[in-house]
């Protein structure tokens, strides 16, 4: 699934313009889980300005994950949980797929229990398309439908797609400090 983004500015004179239309600058599609793919649309720093437009932060992001007042702008596409249980899957692989891809986020993850994570941000989440769980301590899960919005504050969870079908979510991550 390919996402357009728009981004708009201002000219020299402060006349409101068009900078930008075209793909997401950083779409993957995972080789080695198929279906999964991610979409980084936009990020902030934390001392983030409206005239820093013209340059397109979502190129030059380290991190996936935030600093303190920053944000980042994705979308995510989660295949079925089945792809992960195909006897072709190859966990290591997967794994430095994530390093490689997502930066900042694939190193929250917990090793011994998988799509486990947290972080120190502030998670607003829309279902766009299809069903998914997210999953929090102790196995307890909520079912989401398309529309559904999640806001997550830091707490460890994980997405999990019991159907057969993608699921498609929206994400703006806004960095903050533990207490």
């Amino acid at each position: 699934m390919s996402f357009r983004r728009i981004v708009t500015g201002f000219d020299r004179a402060g006349k409101s313009i068009f900078l930008s239309d075209s793909a997401a600058p950083r779409t993957t599609d995972f080789k080695h889980i198929p279906g999964f793919t991610t979409s980084l649309l936009w990020a902030t720093r934390p001392d983030a300005q409206v005239s820093d437009a013209r340059k397109d932060p979502a190129i030059s992001v380290t991190s996936w994950v935030p600093l303190p007042n920053g944000t980042t702008f994705m979308f995510i596409t989660f295949p079925p949980d089945a792809v992960m249980a195909s006897p072709g899957f190859d966990p290591e692989a997967a794994g430095n797929e994530y390093m490689d891809v997502l930066p900042g986020l694939a190193e929250k993850f917990e090793s011994d229990h998988p799509g486990m994570h947290t972080s120190d941000t502030v998670d607003y989440g829309v279902l766009i398309e299809g069903e998914i769980h997210l999953e929090l301590d102790d196995g307890v899960m909520k079912k989401l439908a398309p529309r559904d919005v999640v806001i997550q504050n830091g707490t460890r969870h994980a997405w999990r797609n019991c159907s057969s079908q993608p699921a498609t979510m929206l994400f703006v991550l806004v960095g903050a400090q533990r207490t």
